[in-house]
């Protein structure tokens, strides 16, 4: 079984010390789902909402918040991005959000990608929500990372 490698000998939590490690090229994708009801996803996709388009701004909030998981998560290093991707797949029922992230640098972009995915579904909630304030979002998981250590991964199909 593997280590909790944020916890030091005696339990307590610490910044892994990346030092050492070679920088390499990494990339981590991320996912999840907001559903909603027919009107709100509707309202979405033709961007007709009360604040604007939804898909735009929740694109850019991505963006922003993978710029910024160091400042979110307490021991989540600060990576230089070289590139974030997030798509919107609107249909239906809602919206797929897709983040993809990448960096040259010791450490992975796994954090970058999942909080990207997050804020981005969050920001769609918040624009939806006074159309449908029922709206579910789940599903986040890690879909695939590659580079570093540790190598290639890609999520089993479930």
């Amino acid at each position: 079984m593997a280590e909790l490698t944020h916890l030091d000998a005696s339990g307590a939590a610490r910044m892994v010390d990346v030092g050492a490690k070679p920088a390499t090229t990494r990339e981590a994708t991320a996912e999840g789902r907001i559903t909603m009801s027919a009107e709100a996803a509707r309202a979405i996709a033709e961007g007709s909402g009360k604040k604007g388009d939804a898909l735009a701004v929740a694109r850019v909030a991505g963006i922003m918040a993978a710029k910024r998981t160091s400042e979110l998560i307490p021991l989540c290093h600060p990576v230089p991005l070289s590139h974030v991707r997030v798509e919107l797949l609107p249909d239906e029922s809602g919206v797929t959000v897709r983040a993809t992230c990448a960096c040259t640098g010791p450490t992975g972009v796994e954090m970058e990608a999942l909080t990207a995915t997050s804020v981005a579904l969050l920001t769609l909630y918040d624009m939806a929500k006074a159309i449908d304030r029922a709206m579910v979002i789940g599903s986040v998981a890690l879909l695939a990372k590659s580079g570093g250590q540790s190598g290639d991964w890609v999520r089993a199909s479930t």
